[in-house]
């Protein structure tokens, strides 16, 4: 770096100070440290009419289909679970706000687990305005007539920048998610449960919770959480959530999204992986955990996190899906 320009006798010189050496790469995060815990709440919960396992958490996934198209998005789950060697509890689906529920696949899945919808939501202003209640109601009945207790993640992520100019502001945002709970509500919905989910990158900046609708208004508290761009402990990285739903003792925590990025060595992703397991079994708080099986489209590897065709990442993650703790889902 040029630190000054001095003229002497018609000559400039240039004196350069301090530019010769890079900084020290900082410490590798240390993954086997014992993890805190801060949501140690045991229940009972008020989640709604999902079953909230009395210990341990209930195990899911999205997995994004090689081909967009129902049999794709069935192939891609069993060939998931046939990885790892057991059944999903929650098979993790997305939909825009005007794209019907229960096709052939989200049918399949929830013949035999739990079905989570994530769905988009529309403009906040719009939607309060009573402009789609006829689209959100006919949902609302959908949800109804399918009749068994599941996930409705409704307009996840919301405190994302670029989701501002729909979402108006944290006041807006919560307007939008009572409007359409009263609409499900005078539907005759009562099998869903109604999950709030913002980022991991929302808790640390602070606004993530000004967009809470309220204890009434949730049934599971829930973030996304990613070691993407950035390599970060998931404990350490989940320490501002944990703080918030330890504040709501009759809320269960639902880890949403969670992944490590294709860019870290493998045995690195594998230990971020194990650790991950350890936090969540010393945060008891914690009922539901789903990891995105996926390499979105035109990402970089730091947002790509599927973990298929990495042996020692799968072999940690199936090390996950073994365990006892997280195998607590009533069958048949």
């Amino acid at each position: 770096m040029i630190r000054s320009l001095v003229l002497v006798a018609g000559t400039v010189l240039v004196l350069a100070t301090g530019c010769s050496h890079e900084s020290p790469a900082p410490p590798e995060p240390n993954l086997s440290a014992v993890p805190s815990s801060q949501a140690t709440h045991p229940g009972p919960f008020a989640a709604g009419p999902v079953y909230v396992p009395p210990t341990g958490a209930l195990f899911g996934s999205w997995v994004k289909p090689r081909a967009v198209t129902q049999p794709g998005r069935i192939e891609a789950v069993s060939t998931w679970e046939a990885a790892l060697g057991r059944q999903l509890d929650i098979v993790h689906t997305y939909k825009r706000f005007d794209e019907p529920f229960f096709t052939d696949s989200d049918l399949t899945f929830g013949a035999r687990s739990t079905l989570m919808l994530s769905w988009a939501g529309g403009d906040s202003r719009s939607v309060v305005s009573g402009r789609h209640d006829a689209l959100i109601r006919e949902r609302a009945r959908q949800v109804r007539d399918y009749g068994k207790p599941l996930l409705l993640r409704y307009r996840w992520e919301m405190d994302r920048p670029n989701l501002q100019a729909t979402m108006w502001s944290p006041e807006d945002y919560i307007a939008m998610w009572k409007h359409v709970r009263s609409l499900f509500a005078a539907e005759g919905v009562r099998n869903a449960s109604w999950v709030w989910c913002p980022t991991i990158e929302g808790f640390e900046r602070g606004n993530a919770p000004s967009f809470y609708p309220g204890d009434d208004q949730v049934d599971w508290v829930c973030v996304d959480v990613y070691s993407g761009a950035r390599f970060v402990p998931l404990g350490d990285h989940l320490r501002p959530f944990f703080a918030f739903a330890a504040a709501r003792p009759s809320k269960p925590v639902m880890i949403g999204e969670f992944g490590v990025a294709r860019q870290y060595p493998s045995s690195q992703r594998a230990a971020w992986i194990r650790n991950g397991t350890a936090v969540f079994k010393a945060n008891p708080q914690v009922k539901a955990v789903l990891y995105f099986e996926s390499d979105p489209d035109d990402r970089k590897p730091d947002g790509m996190f599927s973990i298929t065709d990495d042996a020692a990442a799968l072999a940690a993650f199936r090390e996950m899906a073994s365990d006892p703790y997280f195998n607590v889902a009533p069958r048949g």
